[in-house]
């Protein structure tokens, strides 16, 4: 890590410890492979801009998934339900094959999830490389969207987002 001269040691697990005290909601993103279906837990989303829309999210250098996202002209990013935490872990760290059950297969470009609170549909804006990771931005050309608890995830543990009262 580069720091300016003269600079206070800097202690990364504390800035990790630190980033982690930042809610954020769960959310995986999915696209075509030559294999199939694909996907990847994220929480580094954001709306970018409503014209254009607009949203971006961060793919870690180091995935083993880099390569195939890096490249996707399409993918579609699902907020994931409260109910859906084994989805994000196997997601993160597990089996990133998208089995028939959990998508919709009519239409497989990009794969939609079944059971997502929010989808959306984009394809590849823009691409920035942004220190160890790529900044893939979005455009979103169709939505979806339901009721229900949305997964969440603070200080290294899952929690839920409720829909909030009328």
């Amino acid at each position: 890590m580069t720091q300016p001269p003269n600079a206070p040691p800097f202690d990364l697990t504390e800035y990790r410890k630190a980033l982690g005290g930042f809610a954020t909601g769960v959310c995986v993103v999915t696209t075509q492979s030559d294999d199939g279906g694909i996907g990847i837990t994220v929480n580094s989303f954001t709306s970018v801009s409503l014209d254009p829309p607009l949203v971006l999210w961060c793919l870690d250098d180091s995935s083993d998934r880099h390569d195939v996202f890096a490249a996707a002209e399409r993918f579609a990013v699902h907020v994931l339900p409260v109910e859906d935490r084994e989805m994000s872990d196997r997601f993160a760290w597990g089996t990133c094959r998208l089995s028939p059950d959990e998508f919709d297969i009519s239409n497989p470009e990009p794969p939609r999830l079944r059971n997502a609170l929010v989808r959306l549909d984009c394809s590849a804006h823009d691409r920035i490389r942004m220190g160890d990771h790529l900044v893939i931005v979005g455009a979103v050309r169709a939505v979806e969207s339901r009721d229900g608890d949305a997964l969440t995830y603070f200080r290294g543990r899952y929690g839920v987002a409720s829909e909030p009262l009328a």
